[in-house]
């Protein structure tokens, strides 16, 4: 029996008409869809009429359960692995179910479909140069907070990174006080493509006095214009 294909399938990062044509074709073809909450991707499902079953996948899954999805991968099954939101490998730990699978297998078939990424949705809006950019994914909680806001000060080129309402506000004022980014421009963008999507554009003063004001819920993208 030849090996089946493992599809890596973005899906929306808020507003679900940001769907393919090509990823709802995938998700109805395979025999299983991976996912990183059964209940979140159950009502992406739900609301495209995709009757498939689902298997949990994420950063806590044991070995055992990358086991069962290789060997289904090896009965022929073909499987597709979703994240919550977005891109599946982009802070998420299917980059790690990737690279085993390659691995384990010669000629295993791992075929990108495309599409959402918050990534890429904030950089398109920012109006800062984006030739080049460093995405360093979500900002430390606790541990190497400092060497992180070092390596933004230091950098070349726009800086892209992820942060939690819990944590935004502090995170902008831990920035501010390095003085290289005292004048800088910043891009955050709260729930974006979501029905309360919030872009804050301007000095850090200004953003933070901006969100402040507003409610702190949802997933934050922010991105620093840094000299060049």
């Amino acid at each position: 029996m030849s090996l089946g294909s493992l599809f890596i399938v973005s899906t929306p990062i808020g507003n679900l008409e940001d769907f393919s044509f090509r990823a709802l074709k995938i998700l109805k073809q395979v025999d299983l869809i991976l996912c990183e909450d059964t209940r979140k991707t159950s009502r992406l499902c739900a609301h495209y009429q995709i009757k498939k079953s689902l298997l949990n996948y994420h950063q806590h899954s044991k070995i055992n359960k990358v086991n069962q999805i290789f060997k289904l991968l090896e009965q022929g099954k073909n499987l597709a692995l979703v994240s919550d939101a977005g891109t599946p490998g982009i802070s998420d730990p299917g980059n790690k179910l990737i690279e085993m699978a390659y691995k384990k297998f010669n000629n295993l078939k791992i075929i990108p479909i495309p599409g959402p990424s918050a990534v890429i949705t904030a950089l398109s809006v920012c109006g800062f140069p984006t030739d080049k950019f460093l995405f360093l994914g979500f900002c430390p909680q606790k541990r190497r907070r400092k060497k992180f806001f070092q390596q933004i000060a230091q950098a070349t080129y726009t800086v892209v990174f992820y942060e939690s309402p819990y944590r935004i506000l502090k995170t902008l004022v831990e920035l501010k006080e390095f003085i290289e980014l005292n004048n800088q421009q910043v891009f955050v963008g709260r729930e974006m493509t979501k029905k309360f999507e919030t872009i804050y554009r301007g000095e850090i003063d200004q953003v933070l006095e901006s969100i402040k004001k507003d409610k702190l819920k949802g997933e934050f993208t922010v991105i620093v214009r840094t000299k060049m």
